[in-house]
């Protein structure tokens, strides 16, 4: 289920931190100009540790953004299967289904059409405080826009679905008139042909100017700007056309959200419907990933994520204080993460809680914890 929880952090032991941070692992401190020192939080779960050996997922520690970027070795990865190997001089990217000329094209054609790059900022949809909010980066993308591959092979009259497969499968138990079937499972998304001839969606080669790694999808992957990492699926073998809704396990049953819908919210409120959704498009999310001390004065650094909808304002709270308004950076564009600093005037020794929220131009707030709060 989509998460959309606002980041609370809590300052430890006043602002003076020298020596809690000397005590901690070398891999917690980001690198420091001279003279600086980073805040920790005091809110970061024991199980939390960025370098610890995963074969499934690798997770960005936050507190070391510096830049509009993340690098390549840094950039986080998860997925639900294997991270196939595949070779890029033997693959193919299958396109098929309601199509004018089915077609098979190579690594190498794919990079010699009209390329286009994007800057694209994107989370996992079960991003949260669990992971320090490390599902997420941005990057430089460079591949081929999905609508000049369609066009390339020509959309049949009849297809109003575009379904994308990746190379990697697994066993999964499906559920059918129930009774219980273990089955193997090719990873896919879909989304409408609506979508799919906008001028956002690419299919990637390359991230930050390099070639795509394993873990990042190599060789082929597809990039839906402003949507949730399950629709950017990695390791793209076919882009399929058909008339139907795909009705795959990643996208009929996984990835669903229930919201209420009208009347006060609570449980027992008839006037409250509860509505299943799907999850695609990113909700409004801002996110505190440091608190640097340079000299005597203070900076709180973050992240915003969106669907790319103008972003308005970040704002930062401090000890249930009045709301102020942080900088953007000069650097972030319309489906970049957009970074965002606040100098903070005026710390006092002690703990403080920083809240942060955002909002877009079309007057959409991102909500904090009492908002998200299930009523009874």
């Amino acid at each position: 289920m989509s998460e959309r929880i606002t980041r609370r952090e809590t300052l430890k032991r006043g602002l003076a931190a020298t020596s809690l941070l000397a005590l901690w692992p070398d891999w917690n401190i980001p690198a420091l100009a001279q003279g600086d020192t980073d805040v920790p939080f005091t809110d970061i779960p024991a199980s939390f540790n960025p370098k610890a050996p995963n074969a499934t997922t690798r997770i960005l520690d936050i507190r070391n953004i510096d830049g509009p970027f993340t690098p390549t070795d840094q950039y986080f990865a998860v997925q639900h299967f294997d991270r196939p190997e595949i070779d890029g001089a033997a693959y193919r990217l299958k396109l098929t289904g309601l199509v004018h000329k089915p077609t098979e094209i190579s690594l190498a054609e794919l990079r010699a059409m009209r390329s286009t790059e994007m800057a694209v900022g994107y989370e996992c949809s079960g991003n949260s405080a669990h992971s320090m909010q490390g599902l997420a980066s941005c990057g430089r993308f460079t591949g081929v826009l999905l609508r000049n591959l369609l066009k390339h092979v020509g959309v049949g009259s009849k297809a109003r679905e575009v379904v994308f497969f990746g190379t990697d499968h697994g066993a999964q138990e499906l559920v059918f008139r129930k009774q219980t079937f273990n089955v193997d499972q090719q990873y896919g998304r879909s989304i409408t042909l609506e979508n799919a001839m906008k001028p956002e969606p690419v299919v990637a080669y390359a991230l930050n100017g390099e070639p795509l790694r394993r873990e990042q999808g190599f060789p082929v992957r597809l990039i839906m700007p402003g949507w949730y990492g399950m629709a950017n699926v990695k390791w793209l073998t076919e882009i399929h056309l058909q008339e139907d809704r795909y009705l795959g396990n990643f996208q009929a049953r996984w990835y669903r959200s229930v919201v209420g819908v009208g009347g006060t919210g609570a449980d027992n409120d008839p006037e409250t419907k509860w509505v299943e959704t799907e999850v695609t498009r990113m909700h409004l999310k801002s996110v505190i990933a440091r608190v640097r001390k340079t000299g005597g004065a203070y900076q709180i650094f973050g992240y915003a994520l969106n669907d790319g909808t103008p972003m308005k304002s970040v704002e930062i709270q401090i000890d249930n204080g009045p709301w102020q308004k942080a900088t953007f950076a000069s650097t972030n564009s319309k489906y970049s993460w957009k970074l965002f600093t606040y100098e903070w005037d005026g710390a006092t020794p002690g703990e403080h809680t920083l809240v942060s929220r955002a909002t877009d131009v079309e007057g959409n707030v991102q909500p904090v914890a009492a908002d998200l709060a299930r009523k009874k």
